[in-house]
């Protein structure tokens, strides 16, 4: 899996910190997304689909 995110659309919510913190984390300053792994082991693919899923900004991408 390849994840991929777009920092001019995150709003900041942490949907995304909350369900694949090893992947995904969030600037001090403003909580904007910062990926941490963009080729996640595959025991997190259904926490980072779903990740992307609920994303209120669309700001994930993932392609298998």
């Amino acid at each position: 899996m390849k994840v991929s995110v777009d920092q001019d659309k995150c709003i900041g919510s942490g949907q995304c910190v909350m369900l694949a913190a090893a992947v995904f984390d969030q600037r001090d300053e403003d909580g904007i997304v910062v990926l941490r792994d963009a080729n996640p082991p595959s025991d997190l693919d259904d926490d980072v689909s779903e990740a992307a899923q609920v994303c209120p900004g669309l700001a994930i991408s993932v392609e298998d």
